[in-house]
């Protein structure tokens, strides 16, 4: 036998062969490679047992039109016989007496045979998904699946992806791109995002405004929602919806695929939109209200009055026509309260019903609509905020805000998808923020995807099993296009699927990194326009035992070689290899690449002080520098889209640099953000003095910053000239604005400011 491995619960990395023999994804809960290979031909049939069953002959036609596409060969569907029992064939059979839940499936592939045995078709439908995968690669003169026995089943049974269609409508074409890609991955629940504050995108034929009006956005925000101020505009309409018989058609595409849709009409917030076209479902009917043109949440909610339960059963009665699933998603996140807080009916409701507060209020409003579905046989399923103010008796928690939501709702004996912000939301940065196309911000790379651990430590075992699943969410402010949406998904949905299907226990990246490296080829055969971050370079920065600054080198890709130059040419093949930290002795611009594709160019700032040591005199209110060590690190913030080089203080900087012996100081140098609309404010001035004690501190030189309070963001850069002086210790303190002005949209509330790093020359 040339491989045997059981692998239960996780792969063993040795196992991911580079000639693309078992490059599985998700990898199966059981598997052993053996020797030998199946030879498909024009002759191979793909044998159903029993035959009549309608749902077996669809999995079986979808495969053999996956072979054609994708190996360009030709396989004939036939009913099980005699005849047929002891040939070369694939048999795909319903065996019901196994024991491994209606998703898993046993595949035995052996020189003279492929057996496929599973309890329903579901199951058969994901070995299929398996045997695509050990298929090679395009077409060729032969095509062969390599020995393996497979027993499989998923660890979650919701393992679900979510795609927001309000803020860009996406085409029913690329929809069913969509669930096919999760399918591929199996992946079984889609959450289609269907209305918000920014588009209504499914018709409602009792209510036609909806998407006569409240479909068409006027225009949307130019640049990132923070870029200027004040906030700039395309003047570019959007617009689009699905009309019921499009939704109809998409359900039965995703039914064949064993995928679930699980539709989401926000309330009571998120609600701009329907507010448009019925402004008297608003607390003040006599406002008008437009499609929200810019990002974020609106103040407009939807009142909790019978005339605006009624529209909602109505809108939900024909959704539930639409959608056969258990869940209906209600949304019931980012509710603003001030609507409520101003109306002389809620707070009359408030009062009538005996509800402490407006949160209580949005759970009476919940409650509501829960009452409803539960009756119409249905669940609901809601944002982690549904727990403000008390759960409704049946409801399932979507935890995003943290895990801190889920663990509340399972100890509450409620039903739980983890989907937490730092793990899950595939809109934030994946790569370099200063080289990848425009996000909403955050950085949440592929590695730190696959490392998330969805079942949390705090629970019991009996309160794990409210656990359902997990699921990966792109928000599309920022996120036009398809070729965008696959662009932020993949390949980061695909490590979410391995973490949602593979059973318990420790997940080995690099033996990930391995065979999605194999598989990504599949996904451009398709073509997917996934990113090529897996092959990215990072760079950080240490101090040798000498006290020089070093610079440490990693990659994803851990099956490639770095090459780099400090000379500022372009590195290639030939270059000098990294094999260890590199000692630089000026500022330099390193470039370094991977011959699969990385790419990486930072500059790093050498002074005097570089990795010295400073004290804050006043704490900082926030983590941005736990450790004590960005205002030194030699590396400088590149834009304000990425802020993991930046420290904030929402108070005065007062910061003290030592320089560990009496030194000649000739210039001190820093830089500040300038992001008004976030409340960003550069100090009103700068002190930079010298001391040589610490105590005594002279030469200060103090500097109003001057900038124009409109326009873009910027970074502002401070330079103290001390031309010969000399000194141990460098101060700064830097005065924060206060407040913001009367103008700005948060007049009265608090400021901040951001540096990078206190250069010293």
């Amino acid at each position: 036998m040339k491989y045997l491995l059981f692998c239960l619960l996780f792969p063993c990395a040795a196992f991911a062969q580079t000639e693309n023999q078992y490059n599985l994804i998700p990898f199966p809960a059981r598997f052993a490679g053996q020797d030998g290979q199946f030879t498909l031909t024009t002759t191979t049939r793909v044998v159903l047992a029993p035959a009549t069953d309608a749902s077996l002959k669809s999995v079986a036609q979808q495969f053999v039109g996956q072979v054609k596409t994708a190996n360009g060969l030709t396989l004939a569907v036939t009913p099980a016989s005699a005849a047929l029992a002891k040939g070369a064939n694939i048999f795909l059979t319903i065996n019901k007496k196994l024991t491994l839940g209606d998703e898993g499936y046993k595949l035995t592939v052996t020189p003279s045979r492929v057996v496929v045995e599973a309890p329903t078709a579901k199951g058969l439908f994901y070995a299929t998904q398996t045997m695509r995968q050990l298929l090679p690669v395009g077409q060729s003169a032969t095509v062969t699946m390599p020995a393996c026995a497979i027993t499989d089943k998923p660890r979650y049974g919701y393992r679900g992806l979510h795609l927001d269609v309000s803020r860009h409508f996406m085409p029913v074409s690329f929809v069913k791109k969509f669930i096919d890609l999760m399918a591929m991955h199996k992946q079984n629940t889609f959450h289609w995002h269907l209305t918000d504050d920014q588009g209504w995108r499914i018709e409602i034929k009792k209510y036609p405004k909806l998407t006569q009006i409240g479909s068409k956005r006027a225009e949307s925000i130019v640049g990132q929602y923070f870029q200027n101020y004040p906030q700039q505009f395309d003047g570019k309409p959007v617009g689009g919806f699905y009309t019921q018989a499009e939704i109809k058609d998409v359900v039965r595409y995703a039914q064949s695929r064993f995928v679930t849709i699980v539709p989401e009409i926000e309330m009571p917030g998120h609600a701009q939109a329907a507010l448009a076209a019925y402004p008297e479902l608003s607390c003040d009917p006599s406002k008008k209200y437009d499609v929200f043109t810019k990002w974020g949440v609106s103040e407009d909610v939807f009142c909790p009055s019978e005339k605006t339960f009624s529209f909602l059963q109505d809108v939900l009665t024909e959704v539930m026509t639409l959608f056969p699933g258990k869940y209906i998603h209600i949304g019931g996140d980012e509710c603003p309260k001030t609507a409520w807080k101003q109306s002389a009916f809620c707070q009359e409701l408030i009062k009538k019903n005996k509800l402490k507060d407006e949160h209580e209020l949005q759970s009476y409003f919940i409650r509501r609509i829960e009452k409803f579905l539960n009756s119409k046989g249905r669940s609901i399923i809601g944002w982690d905020e549904i727990l403000e103010g008390g759960l409704a008796p049946n409801a399932t928690v979507m935890s995003w805000r943290g895990t801190e939501g889920g663990i509340a709702a399972a100890k509450q004996k409620h039903n739980v998808v983890m989907t937490p912000t730092g793990t899950c939301y595939l809109d934030y940065y994946q790569g370099n923020p200063a080289t990848e196309p425009l996000a909403i911000g955050g950085y949440l790379p592929i590695d730190q995807v696959y490392a998330y651990e969805p079942m949390p430590a705090e629970l019991t075992p009996a309160e794990q099993t409210y656990i359902l699943g997990v699921q990966g969410n792109l928000w599309t402010e920022y996120v036009p296009t398809p070729e965008s949406v696959e662009y932020m998904m993949f390949p980061r949905a695909i490590a979410l699927a391995e973490i949602a299907w593979m059973q318990t226990g420790p997940h080995n990246f690099e033996d990930f990194a391995l065979r999605l490296k194999n598989h990504l080829p599949r996904l451009s055969q398709i073509p997917v326009n996934y990113a090529k971050r897996l092959f990215d370079i990072t760079a950080s920065t240490q101090a040798s035992d000498q006290g020089q600054l070093q610079v440490v080198l990693k990659k994803i890709d851990s099956d490639s070689r770095i090459f780099y130059t400090l000379n500022g040419k372009e590195p290639s093949e030939t270059s000098t290899e990294y094999i260890g930290p590199i000692t630089l002795s000026k500022t330099t611009t390193l470039r370094a690449m991977t011959p699969s594709g990385g790419r990486l160019t930072q500059t790093f700032t050498l002074h005097k002080g570089k990795n010295k040591s400073y004290t804050y005199a006043i704490p900082l209110e926030n983590n941005s520098d736990k450790d004590t060590k960005k205002l030194t690190d030699g590396i400088r913030g590149e834009t304000p889209r990425d802020r993991r080089q930046w420290v904030n203080f929402f108070g005065d900087m007062d910061v003290t640099l030592d320089l560990g012996d009496v030194t000649s100081v000739t210039k001190v140098s820093l830089n500040f953000l300038k992001v008004i609309l976030e409340k960003n404010f550069p100090p009103t001035s700068v002190e930079i003095a010298l001391s040589k004690d610490g105590t005594d501190f002279k030469d200060a030189i103090k500097q109003p910053i001057k900038y124009e309070l409109n326009g873009p963001w910027d970074i502002l850069p401070v330079v103290a000239d001390f031309k010969t002086a000399r000194a141990r210790y460098v101060r700064i303190r830097a005065k924060n604005v206060g407040v913001c002005p009367p103008e700005h949209p948060n007049a009265g509330e608090k400021t901040w400011f951001s540096t990078d790093e206190i250069v010293v020359e």
